[in-house]
């Protein structure tokens, strides 16, 4: 599929893609100061963080969320749909990885076309 044809099948009627424009917060979930809890501490820790990303994307908040595959410092990443830089570091601290230290973040504005998986909203089921 061409990026035309992508275009035009996620464009609103009578607007054009570029006009479609809208800032969401991409945030790089970084390697924490605090990683020295056990296994079973660190098992329930991700426990947690996964039900906390699920919660947040039924919330409408959370649009993408995913790992890096390698071992380095970027552990993966979020984009979040909100208003301001202040709710995203409210959402944020939810976060059970957060909230221990075993996950640290960088919260950067992000801009793209409000279609597709960053339609604002809750998700569609």
């Amino acid at each position: 599929m061409s990026i035309a044809n992508l275009s035009a099948q996620n464009n609103e009627p009578g607007k054009k893609l570029e006009d479609q424009i809208k800032q969401y917060w991409f945030v790089m979930l970084t390697k924490g100061n605090n990683r020295t809890q056990d296994s079973a501490t660190a098992a329930k820790i991700q426990e947690g963080h996964m039900a906390n990303i699920n919660r947040l994307y039924h919330a409408g908040k959370l649009k993408v969320a995913g790992p890096f595959g390698d071992d380095g410092n970027w552990l993966g990443i979020f984009i979040f749909d909100c208003e301001t830089k202040e709710e995203v570091e409210k959402l944020l601290i939810t976060d059970p990885a957060i909230a221990a230290g075993r996950l640290a973040y960088d919260i950067r504005p992000w801009w793209t076309a409000a279609t597709g998986s960053f339609k604002p909203g809750v998700p569609e089921k």
